[in-house]
């Protein structure tokens, strides 16, 4: 499994990676943000193409945590739980970091299983692998194993 996307050297980028029966997530971005934004994108191309889900409908999402990898697992979580409760996939994001606290705006479009193929169904966010970092000066990476 080798998927990436990398938008331009400043915008948002992800890719996906294997790690056993189980899928690995990252994000990448100029700002932890961006990688959060990054990893979001990553968590749907785990499921169905990122570039056939419309951004027609958009969904808040909010999070807390006492630290950043904490925040990271809260929100793909939260992530993978509006996607399930709401049957959508989503193919924008923006998110906004303050402090321990996440506020969001998902876009995207109920789920149509023949346009969008759903590959896989994601159970859960794990702490296997989860980490968000600056890798180089400017460009950080957010990662994690999601349970498929």
């Amino acid at each position: 499994m080798s998927q990436a996307q990398t938008l331009s050297s400043h915008a948002p980028g992800w890719e996906l990676y294997s790690h056993g029966a189980d899928v690995g997530i990252r994000g990448f971005g100029a700002l932890p943000d961006e990688a959060f934004e990054g990893i979001a994108l990553a968590l749907t191309a785990a499921i169905s193409d990122p570039a056939t889900v419309f951004p027609n409908h958009r969904v808040d999402i909010h999070c807390d945590a006492p630290d950043m990898d904490a925040l990271l697992y809260e929100w793909v979580n939260s992530v993978i739980y509006q996607m399930a409760t709401r049957r959508m996939l989503f193919s924008r994001y923006r998110v906004t970091i303050v402090g321990m606290h996440l506020g969001a705006e998902a876009w995207g479009e109920p789920v149509d299983p023949e346009r969008h193929q759903p590959a896989t169904e994601v159970k859960g966010a794990t702490y296997t692998d989860l980490a968000i970092a600056e890798i180089a000066p400017g460009r950080w990476r957010a990662q994690c194993i999601i349970d498929v």
